[in-house]
C-alpha cells in the first residue's frame, strides 16, 4: 500500500520531503512530478529497487534509465564531459531534458547501457524534484512513469495511486504535469543528435 503525499509544486513541504527521502533510503520507488512528466524514482544504489522499477515499467537493462541530478555537479561525477558538451548542457539545464552520455566509473554498471556503457542524465527543472535531490544529496535513477504498452505517460496522481498502489511506496501528488515526456538527445558524437522531441526545444541543438 503506497503513501500518498500532497506536496505543493512551488513550496514544498519540507516534513513531507524529508519523508518521502526516508522512503527512498529504504530501498522504496516513488511517483514523483517533474518539469515534463511524471517520474519512478528509487535509490541509485539499490539493486533490488532499480529491478522493481524496471518491472514496473516492463523494460529490459537495454532501456536507458535516468540519473536525475540536483545541477551540473552531480553530473561530472558519473558521464564524462569535454567543453563543447559542457557548454550544451549549461544551456540546457536545467530543464526537460535528457541527454545521453558516456558514463564515469562511477556509474553501477547495471544502470548504464549494456554494449555502449552510456547513461541518460537530467536536471529537472521543478521544485519538489529539486528539493527531494536537495534532501537526499545525490542522484536518483529515475524513468517516465508510463505503464507498459501505453504511449502516454500517466499524469493525474490519483489514477497513479488507483493504477499502481500495491507496486509503488510513495506517490507524490504535486498537481499535473505535461503530458510531454523529455527530449533526449546524444551528445557522445561529435554532433548532437535529437533521439526523441520532447517538451524540450530543439532549437539549441540545430
Amino acid at each position: 500500500m503506497s503513501q500518498f503525499f500532497q506536496i505543493h509544486p512551488d513550496n514544498p513541504q519540507h516534513r513531507l520531503i524529508k519523508q518521502a527521502v526516508q522512503i527512498v533510503d529504504a530501498g522504496g520507488i516513488i511517483a514523483l512530478p517533474t518539469d515534463s512528466s511524471y517520474a519512478l524514482v528509487c535509490h541509485l544504489d539499490d539493486k533490488n529497487a532499480v529491478e522493481r522499477l524496471r518491472r514496473i515499467r516492463d523494460i529490459d537493462d537495454k532501456h536507458h534509465l535516468t540519473l536525475l541530478c540536483r545541477d551540473l555537479s552531480d553530473i561530472a561525477n558519473y558521464a564524462k564531459v569535454d567543453n563543447r558538451q559542457y557548454r550544451l548542457l549549461k544551456s540546457a539545464t536545467p530543464g526537460p531534458y535528457t541527454f545521453i552520455l558516456e558514463a564515469t566509473r562511477e556509474v553501477p554498471r547495471r544502470l548504464s547501457h549494456p554494449s555502449r556503457k552510456t547513461i541518460g542524465l537530467r536536471v529537472p527543472l521543478h521544485a519538489i524534484a529539486q528539493a527531494l535531490l536537495e534532501e537526499l544529496g545525490q542522484p536518483l535513477i529515475g524513468t517516465t512513469l508510463m505503464l507498459p504498452g501505453e504511449v502516454l505517460p500517466l499524469n493525474d496522481p490519483e489514477e497513479i495511486r488507483e493504477h499502481l498502489e500495491k507496486q509503488l511506496d510513495c506517490v507524490i501528488d504535486g498537481g499535473g504535469c505535461s503530458l510531454e515526456p523529455t527530449t533526449v538527445v546524444d551528445l557522445t558524437g561529435s554532433e548532437p543528435v535529437v533521439l526523441r522531441e520532447g517538451r524540450g526545444s530543439i532549437g539549441l541543438f540545430a
